[in-house]
């Protein structure tokens, strides 16, 4: 079996890299990953409107992941630093106790319908509720190829919501989207029955579309950090104290996410599944019961002394349709994780988030943030400067040094380093 565990990674050449992942997932030659023989032009206006070129990402690959008891490599697509250094390192760490266990939810999607003006809004629901098979029935007919595939309407469902304006009818189509991110599905299933709802209610139709919050479709991931790996009992007490802060306070939480989000929005962009709907759908999970904003994940110890971190949040994202099926380098991440279903992915991209979530807590509650991001974002400010790639090593560790990882450092050092090699 072909192992994750890929040591020195770092230190190989783009080249040598591509081959090593092509050769761990049995994937074509990984060309298509140059700048020039990505996303073309032409594609790009294929896929968006008045389109005039095409932004170029860095996509680097997670080593270390076992899923499932699966090895499997991590295509991200990520502008910031340490992103992919801290999944890989996390990765590693959550080896020696087995890695993460998945699961997760069937891939259900919802559509709302909302009716306005509507005299008796509590027997209008009723009455919708009594048309349910109809207006199942309905819906299901705009897509009699999801049906054939085993998904389509699960349930009608029809609530109240009260409003600055007026008390509302809206109907929720519950719909199993198989493979499929299910955007397309649900809002031409809503459209079709939205004027029959409304004259079943007794008022007009007017928004009829999906909702990113995908509260049914929930993926999950766990994972045992080793005591010992971690950096001992104090680190996990300390890891479990940072953590609960974030549980209790909006203002941590918002940060603590955003490092969930990192590790997730990197393999969602690289597998050409929508940023914006997860992130939409993962912020609204994390506000409780209690209308709270709170942290998406959890760390507690076990009875055995070691770090036990959960995740669990909406995962919309597909295999069928969208920019997976057309972008050439969607594809190839695809071929490279290795996976046949939309769960699975979903389950992979959650993984990744809770090894980013676990990378940034434990930095934060031993050395700081500060001390590996800047290492590394110290490459960046001094290429923004203009050391060449002879003079980028000497740069760096002097920037590092100094602990001026700023831009005006970087061109002073530079030019110091010029001098002494003119003399």
């Amino acid at each position: 079996m072909s192992t994750s565990r890929l040591a020195g990674f770092k230190d190989l050449s783009v080249a040598q890299r591509r081959e090593l992942v092509a050769a761990h997932a049995g994937a074509d030659a990984l060309s298509v990953f140059d700048p020039h023989s990505g996303l073309g032009l032409e594609q790009a206006d294929h896929m968006i409107e008045n389109a005039v070129g095409v932004l170029g990402v860095p996509l680097g690959v997670a080593t270390n992941f076992t899923v499932n008891g699966r090895d499997v490599l991590v295509p991200m697509a990520t502008e910031e630093p340490s992103v992919v250094a801290a999944a890989s390192n996390a990765a590693r760490i959550a080896r020696v106790r087995g890695g993460f266990t998945t699961s997760s939810t069937d891939p259900i999607m919802q559509a709302q319908v909302q009716i306005v003006d509507v005299a008796d809004p509590e027997a209008a629901r009723l009455r919708l509720l009594e048309a349910r098979q109809e207006l199942i029935a309905l819906a299901d007919q705009q897509d009699p190829r999801l049906v054939e595939f085993g998904g389509g309407v699960r349930d009608l469902v029809v609530r109240l919501v009260d409003s600055r304006v007026q008390r509302y009818v809206v109907a929720h189509l519950v719909v199993d989207v198989r493979d499929a991110m299910g955007a397309n599905a649900v809002n031409t299933m809503a459209e079709a029955i939205a004027e029959r709802a409304a004259q079943i209610a007794g008022g007009r139709p007017l928004l009829r579309i999906l909702t990113n919050k995908a509260d049914l479709r929930l993926a999950r991931a766990r994972a045992v950090f080793d005591a010992e790996s971690v950096g001992g009992a104090e680190v996990v007490a300390d890891i479990v104290h940072a953590a609960a802060l974030a549980e209790a306070d909006p203002y941590r939480a918002a940060t603590h996410n955003k490092g969930i989000m990192n590790g997730i929005t990197a393999v969602v962009l690289a597998t050409g599944n929508d940023t914006r709907a997860v992130e939409a759908g993962a912020h609204s999970h994390a506000i409780g019961p209690d209308g709270r904003y709170t942290a998406l994940s959890r760390f507690e110890q076990d009875v055995d002394g070691n770090l036990v971190g959960t995740l669990e949040l909406p995962m919309a994202v597909g295999l069928v349709g969208g920019a997976t099926k057309v972008h050439p380098v969607a594809q190839r991440a695809v071929q490279v994780l290795g996976v046949s279903t939309a769960a699975e992915l979903a389950e992979i991209i959650t993984a990744v988030g809770l090894a980013q979530n676990f990378a940034a807590v434990r930095a934060l509650a031993t050395e700081g943030i500060q001390r590996g991001h800047m290492s590394l974002h110290a490459r960046n400010v001094a290429v923004a400067a203009g050391a060449t790639d002879a003079e980028l090593a000497a740069v760096v560790a002097r920037l590092v040094g100094d602990k001026a990882v700023r831009a005006d450092h970087a061109e002073k050092v530079l030019g110091e380093l010029r001098a002494e090699a003119g003399r």
